[in-house]
């Protein structure tokens, strides 16, 4: 091995198939985004998105997550809490809260984890949205599509009953303009169907150089909910087909408008090791 090589120890979740890698060993903050780069590579361990495991800062959390471009990510948090669950030693059909501080919030999120047969079913208390406003999108009738914004991240959704290449050449450009324009750390499209229930997401790290179309999306997920609580003005329980599979969320609506956000999804865990990064 040479000397310039770096150590890192991982353990590769699939939450709802949005292949996530959560490093375990203790690195320099200002590594994180070279071994990210070089984690995500198909050459390499090849993954959607990369967060590094920490001790948590807030007296509530038992864990923290600081996901490679400093943003919030749903599903990863919902890897971490089922790693952490299997941690524990949580036996099948036990349920356990596990509490994650995650980078991208001010608020340590709860997650509820279920070992199940086939892996964890997790059940995670999302931060609200700042607000929902109108955004145009190419093609899209007005009032079908909405920009929701975070402190951290944006999230446009836009309802459209096909997904095909030139709507995803338009979500894939309106993702990079965002990026461009909004100084925030993840940038997301979310391709929404109503009618058959099924949600594209394309999301944009700019800080990493990475703009994928993700199996899954648990962020974009309560990003939906959102928005479509907004839309009817009342509460939202649905499930969201994504490629990678079913997604939960339920959104609550008071005269403030979206008062609570959760989402749900099965996590799976599927690879441990050691990788070798030269930073």
């Amino acid at each position: 091995m040479a000397r310039d090589t770096t150590e890192v120890d991982f353990v590769k979740l699939s939450p709802t198939r949005n292949m996530t890698v959560l490093v375990t060993s203790r690195h320099a903050v200002g590594d994180y985004r070279s071994i990210a780069t070089q984690l995500l590579s198909a050459g390499h361990v090849h993954a959607e998105q990369v967060g590094f495991v920490t001790a948590p800062t807030s007296p509530r959390a038992q864990v923290r997550l600081h996901m490679a471009g400093d943003e919030f990510c749903g599903n990863a948090c919902m890897a971490l809490a089922a790693l952490s669950a299997g941690q524990l030693g949580l036996g099948i059909g036990a349920r356990t809260e596990i509490v994650v501080d995650a980078s991208g919030t001010d608020s340590a999120v709860t997650c509820q984890v279920e070992h199940q047969d086939s892996g964890y079913y997790c059940r995670l208390t999302m931060p609200r949205p700042s607000r929902v406003e109108a955004y145009p999108f190419p093609g899209v009738p007005a009032g079908r599509s909405a920009l929701v914004r975070y402190p951290d991240a944006v999230h446009l959704v836009v309802e459209c009953a096909e997904h095909d290449q030139v709507v995803r050449d338009r979500a894939q450009e309106t993702a990079a303009h965002l990026g461009a324009t909004e100084g925030v750390p993840v940038v997301g499209v979310m391709l929404y169907d109503p009618v058959r229930g099924d949600l594209a997401p394309f999301i944009n790290v700019p800080s990493l150089n990475s703009m994928v179309w993700e199996r899954s999306c648990g962020s974009g997920t309560a990003a939906l909910g959102a928005y479509l609580s907004a839309r009817s003005g009342g509460p939202v329980r649905t499930s969201v087909h994504q490629p990678g599979g079913s997604m939960q969320v339920e959104a609550d609506h008071g005269s403030d408008g979206v008062t609570g956000l959760r989402i749900g999804g099965h996590v799976r865990i599927v690879a441990e090791g050691t990788a070798y990064v030269h930073v």
